[in-house]
């Protein structure tokens, strides 16, 4: 018995389904969401692999090159934020997340009112 494209499309379907219920039933911390959405996009890219092969073409496999390239950007630059949110705020649960949009609103209404200022709209 050799390895078909069902069998890849099974694992990435597999691999998918994993992480979507990873991100439903645990969004209490960032660190484990950000994995989650790699798990997704690596499922999404074996795939692409998968039909690439299938069908002779090579237009999968670029498109799965670009897409872990730019995933890996995202978890470097995901990674800082949470690194520098942990330090401000000691914690990296999503509900404390929540509190930055109030923090940004007092900020913006503490800030000096005056000529070129964000309060002038003129």
């Amino acid at each position: 018995m050799s390895i078909g494209t069902y069998h890849y499309v099974f694992i990435g379907a597999i691999l998918f389904y994993l992480s979507l219920l990873g991100m439903i039933i645990n969004r209490k911390s960032l660190i484990h969401l950000l994995v989650c959405l790699e798990l997704l996009l690596l499922a999404v890219n074996i795939n692409f692999v998968a039909f690439s092969s299938a069908f002779l073409g090579i237009r999968g496999q670029i498109f799965t090159v670009f897409i872990l390239t730019i995933s890996a950007a995202e978890i470097a630059i995901g990674l800082s934020i949470i690194v520098v949110y942990f330090r401000n705020r000691g914690s990296i649960l999503v509900d404390d997340a929540t509190t930055l949009v109030d923090d940004a609103t007092t900020l913006v209404d503490d800030a000096p009112k005056g000529k070129g200022s964000i309060h002038d709209i003129s």
